[in-house]
């Protein structure tokens, strides 16, 4: 705790610097990423009282999932129009982050343990819904912007899915980049957080890094299952989509 008056100014100074950058540039909802931090700090000291309890029953931790999987499909659905598309971000969260999570247990290579539920189970439900958000909405606005090419095909006979495939194969590979991208330069740029607090928790260097490539597999997996299962339920349009929400 001797550290907590420094770490405070750190996150005003940051938080600063992201405002004014945004301000300067003119960019609108520039005290979005302060908030951002502000409800993140707000709900990391919540959460760090009750995992002591949470990650020792199984219970609980499926208890802590079903709200993770609850609060993201509820951010991803407004992202995507409204929560009236709340079905369609919490089928493909859901679908994605639990395929990785079967596969990863069911082989064997991490036991089904609360900790490792909860570690692995949070990070996938969290990028499942990045993924799930970034190919929604670049799907939608793909469809608005050539919404006269759309209108050609379904006036040939085309189905709503066939005639929007092209715009939701794009979608899906424009949101993967940055995950692939990340996954590629992996410990030459970055060193994932998962990696570097296993190595804090006491896991040996080569037992981290196995950590670590399984969860960076689990994201790739979450998140590509994710992404194709939106765009395919958003795919079913019959006319020009609105714009996304900000």
């Amino acid at each position: 705790m001797d550290r907590l008056v420094p770490t405070l100014a750190a996150l005003v100074l940051l938080g600063a610097l992201t405002a004014g950058v945004l301000a300067l540039a003119g960019v609108p909802g520039r005290a979005g990423p302060a908030l951002a931090v502000l409800r993140a700090v707000l709900q990391l000291a919540a959460i760090s009282f009750v995992l002591s309890g949470v990650i020792t029953s199984i219970g609980w931790t499926a208890l802590a999932l079903a709200v993770m999987l609850g609060v993201a499909s509820w951010t991803s659905a407004r992202r995507l129009g409204g929560l009236h598309r709340w079905p369609v971000a919490a089928g493909a969260i859901a679908a994605g982050a639990g395929a990785a999570l079967v596969v990863v247990f069911a082989t064997g290579a991490l036991e089904p343990s609360p900790r490792y539920l909860l570690a692995i189970g949070g990070i996938t439900i969290g990028n499942a819904m990045a993924l799930t958000t970034l190919s929604g909405r670049r799907f939608l606005e793909a469809a608005g912007e050539r919404w006269d090419e759309v209108e050609g095909w379904l006036a040939l006979g085309a189905r709503p899915v066939e005639a929007t495939s092209g715009l939701a194969r794009g979608a899906v590979r424009t949101a993967l980049v940055p995950t692939i991208d990340q996954t590629r330069t992996t410990g030459l740029v970055t060193l994932p957080g998962a990696f570097v607090g296993a190595i804090f928790g006491g896991l040996p260097p080569l037992e981290a890094g196995r950590f670590q490539v399984l969860v960076l597999a689990s994201i790739l997996a979450a998140g590509a299952l994710a992404a194709v299962l939106a765009v395919r339920a958003l795919a079913a349009l019959d006319r020009r989509p609105g714009p996304a929400s900000p």
